[in-house]
């Protein structure tokens, strides 16, 4: 009885070579399929700009609400010898806002006597100097008195520029929440736009940091 031959179909893999296939493919398809895949790959690209919102150097240069190139907000204020002061005085020039948390207390009057030691340096490069706190006019004077201040003081006892500043806020000393201001400059430009931020600031050395920025627009 003649044996029977079996067709040879070269292009057809066995079962077994179709099982290994099979199983090959299933490993590198994330569960779900194609569109699975997709939606991986998606996430994976929508995940670099979204570093990019929220860097560290963005977060520092922000204080309250404002953020370097934002306008400077308008004020007008009581300063020092009786007068009043508004943003509109400065127009045409940069403007450098130190808010400053109380008068005559150690850091606040390195502060004060640093920028007015350096309150021509300043003039020299079109650039005024206000300082703001939130002490009445009569502390102001005496401030200005006792320390041969040569930089405007103006007063906020309401806070109401304080606060569109950004720099009335929740402080924190040995243990005690209060609000108070944080120390913090302003740069403003000439055309009123904020240039620079410093929050937090240390007081050694900073008058001069921000004289080199001022320079620098």
């Amino acid at each position: 009885m003649p044996k029977k031959t079996r067709k040879k179909t070269g292009n057809t893999p066995t079962t077994a070579e179709s099982g290994r296939a099979l199983r090959k493919a299933s490993a590198k398809t994330p569960a779900g399929g194609t569109d699975a895949a997709k939606k991986t790959v998606d996430r994976k690209g929508a995940g670099k700009p979204a570093k990019k919102l929220t860097t560290k150097k963005a977060a520092i240069r922000k204080v309250g609400g404002l953020a370097e190139g934002d306008p400077a907000p308008a004020f007008l204020l009581p300063r020092d010898g009786g007068e009043s002061v508004s943003l509109a005085d400065y127009a045409g020039r940069k403007l450098v806002i130190f808010f400053y948390p109380r008068a005559d207390t150690p850091g606040c009057t390195l502060e004060a006597m640093d920028f007015s030691r350096l309150a021509d340096a300043f003039a020299a490069s079109q650039t005024a100097v206000l300082g703001i706190s939130a002490d009445p006019v009569k502390a102001q004077n005496k401030f200005r008195d006792k320390h041969s201040l040569a930089v405007p003081l103006a007063s906020d006892e309401e806070h109401q520029t304080l606060e569109r500043f950004g720099v009335w806020g929740e402080k924190s000393m040995y243990g005690k929440i209060f609000m108070g201001i944080v120390r913090t400059t302003v740069l403003i430009d000439s055309d009123g736009t904020i240039a620079r931020i410093w929050r937090n600031v240390r007081v050694p050395g900073h008058a001069g940091e921000v004289l080199a920025a001022a320079r620098a627009l």
